[in-house]
């Protein structure tokens, strides 16, 4: 067997936790996974995992032969996009995070772009709201929307994205149409459990306006909001891309349309210039002037 392709696997298998997670995410079989660790086992003549129907865990000789691993296919990799640099292309395994609701009918559609114009490199997408410490994680590039960009990362303001309010034609049946923002205080909502606060600001024909919002439930994941409106849980304030099919289609109602919120702006940060090799750039460049007004 390949030693390289089995160290690739015994590291898959020890991020994602599972021989089946690995095997699915490196398309092979679980029980080829399984010979792969067996076999490199044997090649270094000790035993790297603890294996038990419920979880495995790192032998002491497993963690210290997974550090050196890890940095030494990152070596690799980097030495890969160096020569791709050096060709001009893109290529290699481009690991992004990015916030739950870029899980959209329109970023799908332009990773799918992106993909088509770039085929030698690798989507690997990590959507969560946690910030996470980017060389930990082994990400190259972390989308993010915020006020305040981290500073001690490298940052190139890509697009902006607004929120607006928004909830099912059932709620507002039965609650009635907000005429104004201090309407709002009658109404329960879905509010994400990431944010300090529940107060949001809009500008309207009377002027910049706050408001707070009446939490029904608090949760992490924007793409269950959303659900959780439409099924009749109240009302929102969600990114307008990852509702603008459902207001077109009848689904969500937005409320108070003649009131904007101020827009957010969204960040590609990476850690350092010497890792914006071609990927990274290519990825940057190509959001840019995608989200570009």
């Amino acid at each position: 067997m390949d030693t390289l392709v089995s160290i690739k696997v015994f590291c898959e298998v020890v991020r994602v936790g599972s021989f089946v997670g690995a095997a699915r995410h490196l398309g092979v079989s679980s029980p080829m996974a399984s010979k792969h660790l067996v076999h490199l086992e044997r090649h270094v003549g000790a035993r790297l995992l603890h294996r038990t129907s419920r979880k495995l865990s790192l032998t002491e000789a497993g963690q210290f032969y997974y550090d050196k691993c890890v940095d030494a296919l990152d070596v690799l990799e980097q030495a890969e996009a160096a020569l791709a640099d050096r060709q001009g292309e893109p290529a290699g395994v481009l690991r992004v995070t990015a916030p739950v609701w870029f899980a959209n009918d329109r970023i799908a559609r332009l990773l799918a772009q992106y993909q088509k114009q770039h085929p030698k490199v690798v989507l690997d997408l990590y959507l969560t709201n946690s910030k996470i410490e980017l060389a930990q994680a082994g990400m190259d590039l972390a989308i993010r929307v915020t006020h305040e960009p981290e500073p001690q990362l490298i940052v190139r303001k890509i697009g902006t994205v607004q929120l607006v309010l928004v909830s099912s034609p059932a709620y507002i049946g039965a609650m009635g149409m907000p005429q104004s923002v201090q309407d709002l205080e009658k109404y329960g909502a879905v509010i994400p459990n990431y944010r300090d606060r529940n107060d949001y600001l809009l500008h309207g024909p009377d002027g910049r306006m706050k408001f707070q919002l009446n939490s029904l439930m608090k949760l992490n994941d924007t793409t269950l909001s959303r659900k959780l409106v439409i099924a009749g849980m109240g009302i929102a304030m969600l990114p307008a891309w990852l509702v603008e099919e459902d207001v077109r289609q009848g689904r969500l109602l937005r409320l108070l349309p003649d009131h904007d919120s101020p827009p957010l702006d969204i960040f590609a940060s990476y850690i350092s210039r010497q890792y914006q090799t071609a990927k990274v750039r290519s990825f940057i460049d190509f959001f840019s002037a995608a989200m570009a007004p």
